[in-house]
């Protein structure tokens, strides 16, 4: 898949993830990355870590996530 079909999808599923676990964007608990890629990997969408980067696609794939829950002061 390329990279920004698989952005798109993650994205979209952080929310449905974040709905699913009580975790509010922007919140003081950090959620975590490794629950939302084992939830991924669950779910049968775990091909969705997979496409071409120079960063790696966990990274980017954190880095999204980070994004849609408001968490990039973390980074």
């Amino acid at each position: 898949m390329k990279k920004s079909e698989c952005e798109k999808a993650i994205r979209h599923l952080v929310s449905q993830w974040a709905d699913e676990v009580g975790v509010q964007p922007g919140q003081a608990r950090m959620p975590s990355f490794s629950a939302f890629r084992s939830w991924l990997e669950q779910r049968g969408y775990g091909h969705y870590l997979s496409f071409r980067s120079e960063m790696g696609p966990l990274e980017d794939a954190e880095q999204w996530f980070d994004e849609e829950l408001k968490q990039t002061w973390r980074n």
